[in-house]
This record gives C-alpha cells, sequence and structure tokens, in this order.
C-alpha cells in the first residue's frame, strides 16, 4: 500500500514543534506585501522573508529567502523579488504567501532530523547543519525513544564535535541544550506516529541555549 503524505509550510511545522516545548524562531505568515511590512514593523528589525509553500523545498536556491532586511521598504521590495522568483523557479507551486521572522544571531548551525525505517520505525538523525550535512554527511543516528544519554552519545559521535566545544575560538554550543532538543524532538516524534519526516536546519546552538531557524515536517 502507497501512503500519502503531506508537507507542512514552515510556518505550520513551527506552530506544531513549539506546542511541543521545542524552541522555534516565530514565524508569521504575510499575505500581501502590505501585511509583510506591518508584520515585520511588529517584530522588530532586522528580519528575514522565506516563501511559504509546501512544493518549494530548497528556498534559498529558488530565491525564496531575503535575510538582514532593516526596514519596511527592503521588506516591500524582498516580498516583491520572492514571489517574482517563485514564479520563475516553480510555476505550479502552491504558494500561500510569505514567512515573517526576527532575525537570529548567528550560532553553531546543526540538523536534527527524523525519517522512518522500514525495519526499526522512527530515527533521529543529529548532525552539524546549513549546507555542511549535504557536503560532509556527518551524521549520528538513533532509534526513537532517545534519552538524553542517548542524545549526549550522538552529540559526540560526529566528526564536528570540536565545533561545538568551541573550536579557534568559537563560542560554544550548549551541549545540555542540544541534548535536551533532541529528545523534546524524539518525545515529539513518538506521540505524533502521523509524522513521517522532520527536517530542522538549521538549529542555531548557543552557548546557553538552542533554537529551530527553519523547519519542515511530513505527515503521512
Amino acid at each position: 500500500m502507497i501512503k500519502s503524505q503531506k508537507a507542512l509550510t514552515e510556518v505550520e511545522s513551527k506552530a506544531l514543534l513549539r506546542r511541543a516545548g521545542i524552541p522555534v524562531v516565530e514565524a508569521k505568515l504575510a499575505r500581501s506585501k502590505k501585511e509583510a511590512v506591518s508584520t515585520s514593523k511588529e517584530m522588530g528589525f532586522p528580519v528575514v522573508l522565506k516563501i511559504n509553500s509546501p512544493d518549494v523545498i530548497h528556498k534559498s536556491d529558488a530565491g525564496g529567502v531575503k535575510l538582514g532586511l532593516a526596514n519596511g521598504t527592503q521588506v516591500g521590495k524582498a516580498y516583491s523579488d520572492i514571489m517574482s522568483s517563485i514564479k520563475k523557479a516553480y510555476p505550479d507551486a502552491r504558494v500561500e504567501g510569505i514567512s515573517v521572522q526576527r532575525m537570529a544571531a548567528p550560532g553553531v548551525e546543526v540538523i536534527v532530523g527524523m525519517s522512518k525505517d522500514p525495519q526499526f520505525g522512527p530515527v533521529i538523525m543529529f548532525g552539524l547543519g546549513g549546507i555542511l550535512v549535504e557536503v560532509l554527511k556527518d551524521v549520528s543516528f538513533r532509534i526513537v525513544p532517545v534519552s538524553e544519554r542517548d542524545a549526549g552519545e550522538m552529540i559526540r559521535e560526529i566528526k564536528g564535535y570540536p565545533i561545538l566545544e568551541g573550536y579557534r575560538g568559537q563560542k560554544p554550543a550548549s551541549i545540555p541544550a542540544l541534548e535536551k532538543l533532541i529528545v523534546k524532538v524524539s518525545e515529539f516524534v513518538e506521540k505524533n506516529n502521523q509524522i513521517g519526516e522532520l527536517d530542522l536546519n538549521p538549529v542555531f546552538a548557543y552557548p546557553d541555549t538552542a533554537v529551530v531557524v527553519d523547519a519542515r515536517i511530513i505527515l503521512e
């Protein structure tokens, strides 16, 4: 039997994660340029705009992301530019609007993901995030449920672990915060068996916390 799937948008995915107690950078949906500008002013600058569509996976590659927007004029232009780029790259994409969020302070980028193994069921993945995950493929896996001890082992298994410790003067990432995040994701997946895939990338890890910057959930 072939299972049908539904991809949630970033705004929908983050709303679910937030309800589960997983820290996220709040994303609000704007359905017009005017709404994007007013939402940005409410949030406070600088902001990030992202295309909000279940059909656009690699948003940056398609011109669907604009960073560091410092005022309403920049937000208005970015909204128009994103819509134009997506129309060219994905002419048939379902576009619900634009996701508006505060620009998060830079941190160590990591990824937390989940997929379903035919034999073992839900499996949690951890590794360095951003584009590095595709280039280095430096990741670790555990079967759900994942304990804090399991999470700690996952974090320390990757070759890039020294980066999390604060390599060459860089600020270290909070390992306890990452452990808690991985456990929270495991619990979230365990309680919601309709989740087929989950991709939190990047997660920004700081010396005292970790927060999900971008999220994608696929339901079965």
